[in-house]
């Protein structure tokens, strides 16, 4: 197995800054939380394994009270609920991630758009 040593660091360094303040964020009751093994949760942390299932990534941003994106994104994965979304209108979303993309869209940009789309809810 491949690995990958940023989110396993990533993973750790928020757990452990969790543990420092509540004891049942040690590695075996947060894999039991997360619904993963603590071997597997060791080898995921020390960079050994790849990162579980999107799924399991967003369950531990939620106990981790970080962006569930922010972790997907350092496992190289997207939210399954992207996938649905996209398909739904495919052609469509294509076509406004690629406009975005092409007009140099920055982070601040699209957040100011999302915004702005919230309000007119």
């Amino acid at each position: 197995m491949a690995g990958n040593l940023k989110f396993g660091k990533r993973v750790r360094e928020l757990r452990e800054a969790k543990k420092a303040f509540d004891p049942s964020f040690s590695l075996r009751q947060f894999a039991v939380k997360v619904g993963i093994s603590a071997t597997f949760m060791s080898k995921i942390e020390t960079g050994e394994f790849d990162p579980p299932k999107a799924k399991h990534i967003i369950k531990m941003a939620e106990l981790l009270d970080v962006d569930a994106d922010e972790l997907l994104a350092l496992a190289n994965k997207t939210d399954p609920e992207l996938d649905e979304i996209i398909k739904s209108e495919p052609k469509a979303m294509a076509d406004l991630l690629r406009m975005a993309r092409d007009r140099g869209l920055t982070a601040d940009d699209l957040e100011r758009i999302t915004k702005r789309m919230k309000r007119k809810s």
